[in-house]
């Protein structure tokens, strides 16, 4: 088991910067890819970004790539996503989430998953 606990949420005016964090507790940490995903209101949950167990890979959606950063900290058991130049249309709940394997942008293949932050890019 994996328990995610996301943080960092919040109102940000367009062009901002936000970090969110994920802690999590239970098994290794390092031994599982670590991912965020989105859901806008009235839409499906998407993919932003992912990480592999070892942190050599990392992938990311065209709408945000070269504005966001996943990183993460094994010391701190604790992934990050550094969000920048932030837009309207980023707005949305944030998940962290965690899966054995390959990385994968398909959200049914992650078996863990945190409550979410929120996120509101609004001036």
């Amino acid at each position: 088991q994996v328990q995610l606990v996301e943080s960092g949420g919040g109102l940000v005016q367009p062009g901002d910067s936000l970090r969110l964090s994920c802690a999590a507790s239970g098994r290794t940490f390092s031994s599982y890819n670590m991912g965020w995903f989105r859901q806008a209101p009235g839409k499906e949950r998407e993919f932003v970004a992912a990480i592999s167990w070892s942190g050599g890979t990392a992938d990311y959606a065209d709408s945000v790539k070269g504005r966001f950063t996943i990183s993460k900290v094994y010391a701190k058991n604790t992934l990050y996503l550094q969000m920048g130049s932030l837009k309207p249309e980023d707005t949305a709940a944030y998940y962290c989430a965690a899966r054995s394997g390959i990385l994968s942008r398909d959200e049914g293949s992650w078996r863990y998953w945190g409550q979410g932050t929120q996120v509101t890019v609004s001036s």
